[in-house]
């Protein structure tokens, strides 16, 4: 069962949901076709500690904890109105004199991690996870820094310098010159190229009379994947079948719509059955500034019509919408829509919002950077966006539809208004008249 090949980001995915359903680690190599020392190390050198406490209780990990009586131990925090073992601030360690830590002994033993722990979220001690989607950054970063850098010491280096040096600079080329030191000098002509160029040597590359010179290869641009668990259960036919076994369930379609590479950008949420669209500025196309938006709409709405409205969530594979959980429960934890994606590179199963999407084209030429406009500037672009009526609709307006399928008092609370027809303006001079 020999294998010398690195763990695949596939791998260690299938390592982290064995974990998960606790297999054994002679399961899970059985499954990868590996060696039980590899699943072992893999897992004890890229898992994570985290401090986190269990439902309802902050974390405690005094050995104390459960008979502790102390109180008020740090009277500007926390501790003013309860007890110290369920106060959230740590300071109460560093300042208790009976404080006494406490590790958990099952992290000591196979499987090294509580990701399969049926005792996890009663647990208030630190907890040793296995994340294959950290495990895999991580040994990225580590084979990038292997890679990166010039392998050598600084007197070697010294040495070198001191017999090439002298020779390139009266005019030799490398090759005659390391062709005249051998048994002195130990480097091929190509790493000698590599130091000079680097500039770790004091000749450059002015002093080679005939360096040949290549264009700069182009960089394969390494677009951010989503992470794959993301798409578990969340995938294009899970939504179909879904929909067949929950028909008549609002839809809301949504997408990013960029300005300039790395600036700010537009949420757009796009709801189907009634043509409206919303947009919402954003600082960065991150999977945060998605959730704090999502996190504005339930407080603004309140979770009763939220969940009205966004009943089920269709998004693309963008990096964005990695964290579709947040999305799905609100801060109780309880869950209050369903996130799906599209297939990769099929944007016509969310063909209703792209098309919408030429709307705002009309008024934000695609380049044109977002920095400009503020959230006020976006919803009067939305205003005239909704208020244009859609030959689909039988030339109603979705202003019009969305007030029939959900009421007046969704439109308020989203702040929308109605634009007549006449002062309708689908042009970039809109929003330059504000």
């Amino acid at each position: 069962m020999k294998n010398y090949k690195h763990l695949s980001e596939d791998e260690r995915y299938k390592i982290q949901h064995g974990l998960d359903a606790k297999m054994s680690f002679k399961q899970i190599a059985r499954e990868l076709s590996r060696d039980c020392s590899t699943i072992s190390k893999e897992i004890r050198a890229r898992r994570v500690f985290k401090q986190t406490g269990a439902l309802g209780t902050p974390f405690n990990d005094c050995v104390y904890r459960s008979e502790c009586s102390e109180n008020s131990l740090c009277t500007d925090g926390p501790c003013r109105r309860r007890t110290c073992k369920r106060c959230t601030d740590k300071r109460c360690r560093s300042l208790c004199s009976n404080y006494e830590k406490i590790l958990c002994e099952k992290r000591e033993k196979p499987p090294y991690v509580c990701n399969g722990c049926g005792s996890k979220s009663r647990c208030t001690l630190e907890k040793a996870l296995y994340a294959a989607r950290n495990a895999q950054s991580e040994y990225r970063e580590v084979m990038k820094e292997s890679r990166s850098g010039v392998c050598i010491h600084e007197d070697e280096l010294s040495r070198l310098d001191k017999y090439i040096s002298p020779k390139l600079k009266n005019g030799q080329s490398v090759h005659n010159a390391v062709a005249n030191s051998l048994g002195t000098v130990m480097w091929s002509e190509k790493t000698i190229y590599k130091y000079v160029h680097l500039g770790l040597l004091k000749a450059n590359n002015f002093d080679l009379p005939r360096k040949v010179r290549f264009r700069p290869r182009r960089s394969k641009h390494e677009s951010i994947k989503m992470d794959k668990a993301c798409r578990v259960n969340r995938k294009y036919e899970d939504y179909k079948t879904f929909m067949e076994e929950n028909p008549g369930v609002h839809v809301v379609q949504m997408d990013t719509v960029i300005g300039k590479q790395g600036g700010k950008c537009l949420l757009t949420l796009h709801f189907v059955d009634a043509h409206y669209m919303l947009a919402y500025l954003l600082d960065a196309c991150t999977s945060d500034a998605v959730t704090s938006a999502f996190a504005s709409l339930r407080k603004r709405l309140g979770i009763e019509l939220y969940s009205e409205l966004f009943q089920v969530l269709l998004g693309d594979n963008g990096s964005e919408f990695s964290n579709p959980k947040a999305i799905e429960f609100d801060e109780n934890g309880e869950c209050v829509s369903r996130v799906f994606y599209c297939d990769p590179q099929q944007s016509q199963q969310k063909g209703s919002l792209e098309v919408n999407h030429t709307m705002i084209r009309r008024i934000i030429p695609k380049g044109t950077p977002m920095e400009p406009y503020s959230q006020e500037n976006i919803s009067l672009m939305m205003d005239h966006v909704n208020s244009y009526g859609r030959k689909k609709i039988n030339n109603r307006t979705p202003y019009h539809m969305f007030e029939f399928l959900y009421g007046k008092d969704g439109l308020k609370k989203l702040g929308a208004n109605l634009i007549q027809h006449d002062e309708i303006i689908l042009r970039p001079t809109l929003l330059k008249k504000n």
